[in-house]
């Protein structure tokens, strides 16, 4: 019984921690794309990200949040799922795409430029919406 117990605490714990999806929307060509995503947004989260994840809605992501503008790099370690990484500008363009990262992977993926955000989605999304360089992501997070 206490096992049990201390399970479903762990869950309860878990949960509380996870943030409240959130919308946002990719304008590109083909037009706008509305995903809800998770933020990341202090050290801790953004430093676990996706990690150990398994699986994530196709309409689903996760935004990473930097207090500053600068180059960021990322790496897939401890990441089963493949993606997508977004590089964004503090204005919402986008800077960067690296398409398909390879999971478990500790190959750095520079953003190339001084971003603010990140954006993770599934592998396959970006080039299924049709995004590019200088498209725009619309959130509360990017000002123009």
């Amino acid at each position: 019984m206490r096992l049990c117990v201390f399970v479903v605490a762990s869950l309860l714990a878990a949960t509380a921690t996870r943030a409240a999806d959130v919308s946002l929307e990719i304008d590109t060509a083909s037009g706008p794309h509305r995903y809800s995503v998770e933020i990341a947004d202090t050290d801790a989260s953004r430093e676990h990200g996706l990690m150990e994840r398994r699986t994530m809605a196709p309409d689903h992501g996760m935004l990473f949040e930097f207090p500053e503008r600068a180059p960021v790099t990322f790496w897939m370690k401890d990441t089963f799922l493949p993606l997508d990484i977004l590089f964004i500008d503090s204005d919402g363009s986008v800077r960067r795409i690296a398409l398909h990262a390879t999971p478990m992977s500790k190959e750095m993926i520079p953003s190339g430029a001084p971003v603010t955000g990140v954006l993770e989605l599934n592998a396959g999304q970006a080039a299924m919406i049709g995004v590019n360089v200088g498209d725009r992501v619309k959130s509360p997070f990017f000002h123009k």
